[in-house]
């Protein structure tokens, strides 16, 4: 008996003294810390709720304010109360549900005016509340993209303003940047410029889910290769040219002087 009375304050105690043992609520949402939504396609946030065998989940909460915390604009989009977990949204186009320890959230037709801090809460029993957030914003298209060169680094650089998700590409006079021409850094944005001098047209290309935009660099005109063999070979063929038809006029000449010398000498010889 006394044994047992030991291993009960025993239990009772390690409880008291364990913030996140058996009586510890939690709650994680899964998605990324920011998330970027097209508009017009649909914000789905899903979150974990977890606790202990003396725990109940009271109600859930989703709310949303924007991302400066002034606390003066915060929106409740939904509540889940009681066991039922009969989840009511505000708006018809947001829509929540309880599947036995995660709830998610859905936001039909995602606008710009729905971008902000998400918060869900979730309220246990004796009224404690555990939450969690993450940031959601609007997916933007690709703006003002702009190279730059950096003349003592033989590199040109890209910029664009505020797309999401931006990924950067390479071309020199349309085609495809080789490993003559230059190297491209990891993030893309620069062009490590290797030949000597820099030359031709320099386009950076830069695109998302959304689209794409370019913007172009020139610098002076690069000279072929092999203009020079192309050069001396066409002033060989043109001269070959002109000797064939010197030589064909001459040739001619000849022939006509001939026959003519011909002709005379046989009217002679008639008279």
């Amino acid at each position: 008996m006394d044994l047992q009375y030991f291993l009960s304050w025993k239990v009772a105690l390690l409880l008291l003294l364990t913030p996140c043992g058996l009586q510890c609520m939690s709650v994680h949402i899964l998605n990324e810390e920011i998330v970027h939504v097209i508009p017009g396609s649909s914000l789905v946030l899903k979150a974990e709720i977890g606790h202990g065998p003396l725990e109940e989940v009271s109600v859930v909460t989703w709310e949303r304010e924007s991302e400066l915390w002034t606390g003066h604009d915060r929106v409740t989009l939904a509540t889940c109360p009681g066991k039922s977990f009969t989840c009511g949204g505000t708006r018809p186009n947001v829509h929540v549900n309880m599947e036995r320890q995660v709830t998610t959230l859905q936001i039909n037709g995602f606008s710009g005016a729905d971008s902000g801090v998400y918060t869900v809460t979730v309220t246990d029993q004796k009224g404690v509340k555990t939450f969690a957030g993450c940031i959601v914003r609007k997916y933007e298209a690709v703006h003002h993209v702009s190279v730059s060169i950096n003349v003592s680094h033989s590199s040109l650089v890209c910029g664009e303003a505020w797309g999401t998700e931006p990924h950067f590409s390479w071309l020199h006079e349309r085609v495809a940047i080789t490993q003559t021409v230059g190297i491209v850094s990891k993030d893309g944005t620069t062009l490590f410029v290797n030949k000597t001098p820099i030359c031709g047209h320099f386009t950076c290309m830069v695109s998302n889910k959304l689209g794409y935009s370019s913007a172009t660099y020139t610098a002076a005109p690069c000279e072929t290769e092999g203009r020079g063999t192309t050069v001396a070979v066409l002033c060989a063929v043109l001269l070959l040219l002109c000797g064939g038809v010197l030589a064909f006029l001459l040739w001619r000449r000849h022939r006509l002087s001939t026959r003519g010398e011909r002709l005379q000498e046989h009217i002679d010889d008639t008279f």
